[in-house]
């Protein structure tokens, strides 16, 4: 069975999102459906897209667990993209969330890190 995932953000300026998305994902969206939504695919059958919905925006909650969170977080940094918060739980696990313009959070986990 194949499971598609579209995870939507809210935001209150699209060519903003454009932008800010763009540099956080490190690509142009994957494709336009329409003028008011991009979308950009994070993984096979996984999209994150933001759509434009001044009214909700910045009350989404996302987070991607990655296999390669350093690197990612190394790539979002050269782009400009800074986190807003790190986090190690008790088990290791770590946690890196952006913020977008509107105050949507993105956030990407990873592993615990190998001592």
């Amino acid at each position: 069975m194949t499971v598609d995932l579209f995870a939507g953000v809210p935001v209150s300026d699209r060519e903003r999102a454009l932008d800010w998305y763009g540099r956080l994902f490190g690509s142009e969206p994957a494709f336009l459906p329409n003028d008011v939504e991009a979308v950009w695919e994070v993984a096979e059958h996984r999209y994150v897209y933001t759509e434009l919905k001044p009214d909700h925006a910045g009350h989404a909650m996302t987070t991607l667990f990655v296999d390669d969170l350093d690197e990612r977080v190394a790539a979002m940094s050269a782009r400009g993209v800074e986190p807003a918060l790190r986090e190690t739980y008790d088990n290791g696990v770590r946690k890196v969330t952006y913020r977008d313009p509107d105050g949507n959070e993105i956030g990407f986990g990873g592993a615990p890190v190998d001592d």
